[in-house]
C-alpha cells in the first residue's frame, strides 16, 4: 500500500526557516511526480509547490516564490519542501500527495492519488 508522510514542521518565528520532509514507502518514488499542499483553518487546500519525477521541473504558488524550495532524493525516497522568511500567513497544515503522472507536476488537488498525514506549521512571534 502506498504510504507518504509528513515531518519537520513546528513553530518557528516570522523570518525563521523550516525543512519539511515527505517519506514515501510502499511504491517507487521515482516513478511519480509530488505535490506539497497546505490548507489553514477556514480556508481552501492550496499547491503549494510540485516536483517532476527527476526533479528537472518545479512549480511554485505565486505566494511562495523566492521562499521556498522543493526538492528530492529519490535514492532516499523523500521528497523536501526548504522553506525559507516564513510569513505568518504560511500558517497551515502541510500536506504531500503522490501524482498520477511522473514528467510534470500540477498544483492542483485533483490528479493525486494517494497523501499523507499532514504537519503543522506556525509561524508567529
Amino acid at each position: 500500500q502506498p504510504q507518504l508522510v509528513e515531518s519537520g514542521g513546528g513553530l518557528v518565528q516570522p523570518g525563521g526557516s523550516l525543512r519539511l520532509s515527505c517519506a514515501a514507502s510502499g511504491f517507487t518514488l521515482e516513478d511519480y511526480a509530488v505535490g506539497w499542499f497546505r490548507q489553514a483553518p477556514g480556508k481552501e487546500r492550496e499547491g503549494v509547490s510540485c516536483i517532476n519525477n527527476s526533479g528537472g521541473s518545479t512549480n511554485y504558488a505565486d505566494s511562495v516564490k523566492g521562499r521556498f524550495t522543493i526538492f528530492r532524493d529519490n535514492v532516499k525516497n523523500t521528497v523536501y519542501l526548504q522553506m525559507n522568511s516564513l510569513k505568518p500567513e504560511d500558517t497551515a497544515v502541510y500536506y504531500c500527495a503522490r501524482y498520477r503522472g511522473r514528467s510534470y507536476c500540477d498544483l492542483m488537488s485533483r490528479g493525486h492519488d494517494y497523501w499523507g498525514q499532514g504537519t503543522q506549521v506556525t509561524v508567529s512571534s
